[in-house]
């Protein structure tokens, strides 16, 4: 959810230029400054979580491309969105982690001892 003054400078400076699948608006600012880039921001639809800015939004917020995307279908190829789940309890841990058990299974003896000539 967007802080108080992010909804103030967005409803005083911001141009809405787009939203994506997940519901993320896009905005820049309205007036051209004198660099010539106006600054680019993404309004969240729910948790302010940077991996869900779709990856043609990504290119248009880094000024990658010149303009926003038109169409968001994506390619075929491209996977749905997953959340970033580091740090929380559905986190990957590998077999031996001390936060899943901290015990690993037993070595298969296909290790083999480096010893210098």
């Amino acid at each position: 959810m967007p802080t108080m003054t992010t909804r103030l400078m967005t409803f005083l400076n911001g141009q809405f230029v787009g939203e994506d699948a997940s519901g993320n608006r896009y905005y820049q600012e309205r007036r051209k400054p004198a660099t010539g880039r106006r600054r680019r921001w993404v309004v969240y639809s729910s948790s302010d979580e940077a991996s869900s800015v779709e990856a043609s939004w990504h290119g248009w917020l880094h000024y990658t491309v010149p303009e926003p995307p038109k169409n968001d279908s994506g390619y075929k190829w491209q996977k749905d969105h997953m959340p970033n789940l580091t740090g929380t309890p559905k986190a990957y841990r590998p077999p031996g982690h001390t936060l899943s058990g901290g015990k690993r299974d037993k070595a298969t003896g296909d290790y083999e001892r480096w010893t210098p000539n």
